[in-house]
């Protein structure tokens, strides 16, 4: 047992940072790899915390070192006290993010972000709201350090991600076409989504007729639809705003569910603290809105 050292209230704080990062790896070697220092210098604080305690908290052997029982019951003390005095020191005087850049394609910015953009901006009057159009995906590598709406299945290494709405296509539209959809011919969308022929194999629908407009872009598509120019597959997330205003409907036919969605990612240097969790919690909230 380590001598103790007759001392009142906490030990050195840095001694605590030390013996959580050991007991955390089950290494010596890894908590001086984290602070920088050598493994002599991690050895001889932990030996001061254990002289302090008058406790042993690890076993040495030429294995490595593994936690004693005092050990093992003090680590998550520890740890769940430094990991609280960090949060609240981050609530307290962390620094808020002053202007928050969103990178998105045309299609979502224009159907998913501006029309619930001024809702968000005027519950959040101190920040400053910057949008920046990526053309194609691969573009989204220039706009690295901003929040993005991605569309996919939510893997993009290096990025935290939370779902905004699962991608659902359904034929769709104009209202005045509502009733006499099957004569109208089919709006082609050229891209990743499924099309009319995965729509008919899935549902079992016929297909419709093939018509001359062909885009590569759902707001296209979709504004295309609105002038009557035909019958559109369209996205339930995307269009939730244009049923709202009356200016699509979904029309009595199978949906067709799909693999992808639509995503909120943010690169590392977001999300690290409470503060900024909550932030880009409340943008996906946001996004969320009024969601068919």
């Amino acid at each position: 047992m380590a001598k103790k050292i007759t001392k009142q209230g906490l030990p050195p704080l840095d001694w605590l940072k030390v013996f959580e990062a050991a007991g955390r790896h089950g290494s010596f070697t890894a908590a001086a790899e984290e602070f920088g220092a050598t493994q002599a210098a991690v050895s001889q604080r932990i030996r001061n915390l254990e002289a302090w305690l008058g406790r042993q908290l690890f076993i040495r052997s030429a294995r490595g070192v593994s936690l004693t029982v005092d050990g093992e019951s003090y680590l998550p003390l520890v740890h769940d006290s430094l990991r609280a005095l960090e949060q609240g020191t981050e609530n307290l005087f962390g620094q808020s993010i002053r202007e928050l850049r969103i990178a998105a394609q045309p299609s979502h910015l224009e159907l998913l972000l501006l029309p619930r953009l001024a809702a968000f901006s005027q519950s959040h009057p101190e920040l400053r709201l910057v949008t920046e159009t990526v053309p194609k995906r691969l573009d989204f590598e220039t706009a690295d350090g901003a929040v993005h709406i991605r569309y996919g299945r939510g893997s993009w290494p290096g990025r935290g991600s939370v779902l905004i709405a699962d991608e659902v296509l359904q034929p769709m539209a104009a209202p005045e076409h509502a009733e006499d959809w099957r004569q109208l011919p089919a709006i082609e969308l050229r891209g990743e989504r499924p099309g009319w022929a995965e729509w008919a194999r899935a549902t079992g629908e016929d297909e419709p007729v093939a018509g001359p407009v062909s885009v590569d872009s759902m707001a296209h598509a979709l504004r295309a639809a609105r002038m009557g120019m035909g019958v559109v597959l369209g996205s339930r997330a995307l269009a939730a705003n244009l049923f709202r205003a009356g200016q699509l409907v979904c029309l009595p036919a199978p949906e067709l569910s799909t693999i992808d969605g639509y995503w909120l990612t943010w690169p590392p240097s977001l999300g690290k603290s409470p503060r900024q969790k909550a932030l880009l919690e409340k943008l996906a909230d946001a996004l969320r809105q009024h969601m068919a």
